[in-house]
C-alpha cells in the first residue's frame, strides 16, 4: 500500500490540437497498491483510501508542447458539468504540472468519484480541454 500515490498523465498534445480532444490522446497511469482499472486510458479509476495523499503529474509527448494541470473538479452524483468556457478563448500560460490533495474522509467503499481534468496546452484558443473520465474509488484492502 502506497501512503502517497502518483497519477502520472501524458498528453500528446499535437494529437489533441489536432483532433480537437484529448480523447485517445491522454493517458494515465498510477502507482496505487490496489491494482486500479483502465490504467494508460482516460478511463483510469484509482483505487484509494480515506485521507490518502494524491499527486497529479502531468508530461507532454513531445517535449517541446509545454501542458498544464489547468483544475481539477469532482463531479457530484447525477451532475453533467457544462462544457469549459474558455475552450473557445485565449488563456493564459500555466506552469502548474503538479497538483495535490488528500482523498476526502466522507467517501463511501465500492464507490466511484468521476473528476473533471482540465489540461492546458500551450496558450491561445481551444488551449484548454478536459475529460470526465477518470475516477477515485475507496476499495477496502
Amino acid at each position: 500500500m502506497t501512503p502517497t500515490i502518483s497519477i502520472v498523465t501524458f498528453v500528446d498534445a499535437v494529437g489533441a490540437i489536432s483532433d480537437e480532444t484529448l480523447i485517445g490522446n491522454l493517458f494515465m497511469m498510477d502507482n496505487s497498491g490496489f491494482q486500479s482499472t483502465y490504467q494508460g486510458t482516460a478511463n483510469l479509476c484509482t483505487f484509494c483510501y480515506p485521507g490518502q495523499r494524491i499527486h497529479w503529474v502531468i508530461y507532454p509527448v513531445d517535449v517541446q508542447t509545454p501542458v498544464g494541470i489547468k483544475n481539477i473538479t469532482f463531479i457530484p452524483d447525477n451532475v453533467v458539468l457544462e462544457p469549459v468556457s474558455s475552450m473557445g478563448s485565449d488563456s493564459e500560460k500555466l506552469d502548474l504540472n503538479i497538483w495535490s490533495g488528500y482523498v476526502p474522509n466522507y467517501i463511501l467503499p465500492n464507490k466511484e468519484y468521476k473528476y473533471r481534468l482540465e489540461i492546458q496546452i500551450y496558450e491561445g484558443k481551444k488551449s484548454v480541454m478536459y475529460v470526465d473520465t477518470p475516477s477515485l474509488k475507496w476499495v477496502k484492502p
